[in-house]
């Protein structure tokens, strides 16, 4: 089925967030959307690093600046398509139910009339490969601060489907991210659990025999204190374009975790992965085989991986490079790091194993959905695989 062609502008108008002052953030209260909190695909609020302001401030804002569960967002600044991670134009969904505000360069897509228009789809219209890669062709700037204006945006032609249509592929393509949302709230919780374990054992020292174990100066008998470089080798990734990456395979690990996929590997997993250039210090876990590329290193290490991978995390990791941020691998081997002893890292690997069994298979189901998912997003946008005549059962949120 052809479908007719729109600019972006008839039908949805594209927002720029709130230039909020430096005084008005704080540690808690709303969260601020800025664009780094904007994903593919998805918005996070949980990296860390979400600054907030206070309700007072939020409340004089104008409804439109207000970001609510289901709104779609897209970031006007980032980088240029060879990182397609922080790519500029890159839209993602916010599934909280709590509130947010929208921070400058944070970009809010609003549908003009809801019946003509529906958002679920422009929120997969947008995610489309040809439709980001048409939006960062616009962007101008230098590599990490490419921007698109929203004008810009509006004025590009799409095929836009009847609003029918529209609802049925926002319903197929909704019912697998509804699933991969609710895997996702599982890992998490998965993940919480292993990390509440390793600070019960190793930094709260309430571990298996602490009562009748000896410490000196605050340090369990048995364990030891050694530098980074004692214990781990941080070993430098090999540079792998995108264009030269098969597209499957083994996961592919930048400093912003996984950036592709690729039929060769390069370490054999589980590994650890730490950023090196722009995310400094970032880790990641690959539970199978997997490369990694120039802007990250893997470890190397005789210990328990599952230990060090949280043990990582309570590490300095200086950037040390202000322009092109970069992590020194001679400054990050002398970090001093806690050592436990053998038996108890072995128990401690048993303890957190089951859990981290059951978040791998949630993260297989997840990337068997997103596959499919994706293969279904440009063959329905197109119109080659024909959804008028499905019957499909809608969420509730789209009965109306």
């Amino acid at each position: 089925m052809k479908y007719g062609f729109c600019k972006i502008g008839e039908y949805v108008t594209v927002l720029s967030g709130y230039a909020f002052k430096s005084e008005d953030f704080q540690a808690v209260g709303v969260p601020v959307i800025k664009i780094g909190n904007i994903k593919l695909g998805h918005v996070s609020l949980d990296d860390g690093n979400t600054e907030c302001i206070p309700r007072a401030i939020a409340d004089k804002l104008g409804r439109k600046f207000i970001v609510r569960k289901g709104d779609v967002l897209i970031s006007l600044t980032g980088s240029h398509l060879t990182q397609p991670g922080s790519v500029v134009g890159r839209v993602g969904r916010y599934y909280y139910d709590s509130i947010s505000v929208l921070n400058q360069r944070a970009g809010k897509i609003i549908v003009k009339d809801e019946e003509k228009s529906h958002l679920g789809f422009w929120f997969y219209l947008l995610s489309t490969k040809a439709v980001m890669t048409e939006i960062a062709m616009l962007a101008h700037g230098a590599a990490n601060q490419a921007n698109v204006s929203p004008k810009d945006i509006e004025k590009i032609w799409l095929p836009l489907p009847p609003l029918p249509i529209q609802k049925r592929i926002a319903a197929i393509l909704s019912a697998y991210d509804e699933l991969i949302e609710n895997n996702n709230r599982r890992i998490a919780l998965l993940e919480k659990m292993a990390e509440e374990i390793y600070r019960e054992w190793f930094v709260r020292m309430r571990f298996p025999g602490h009562e009748k174990t000896k410490f000196h100066k605050g340090i369990p008998e048995g364990w030891e204190v050694k530098k980074l470089a004692e214990v781990v080798e941080l070993c430098y990734g090999k540079a792998l374009k995108e264009e030269e990456r098969s597209g499957s395979g083994f996961p592919v690990y930048g400093s912003s975790g996984i950036v592709g996929y690729h039929k060769i590997k390069l370490a054999e997993g589980p590994g650890i992965i730490v950023g090196r250039k722009g995310n400094v210090g970032s880790i990641f876990w690959s539970a199978t085989d997997y490369y990694v590329i120039d802007t990250a290193y893997f470890v190397r290490a005789e210990i328990s991986f599952r230990y060090l991978f949280f043990a990582l995390h309570s590490l300095n990791f200086v950037n040390n490079d202000s322009a092109v941020p970069g992590l020194n691998r001679s400054q990050a081997y002398s970090n001093f790091m806690l050592l436990p002893d053998a038996n108890l890292l072995k128990r401690f690997d048993l303890e957190i194993g089951e859990l981290l069994k059951v978040k791998e298979n949630l993260l297989q189901q997840n990337t068997l959905l997103k596959q499919t998912r994706d293969a279904l997003l440009p063959r329905l946008m197109s119109g080659k695989l024909d959804v008028e005549n499905l019957d499909i059962a809608f969420p509730p949120g789209m009965q109306n």
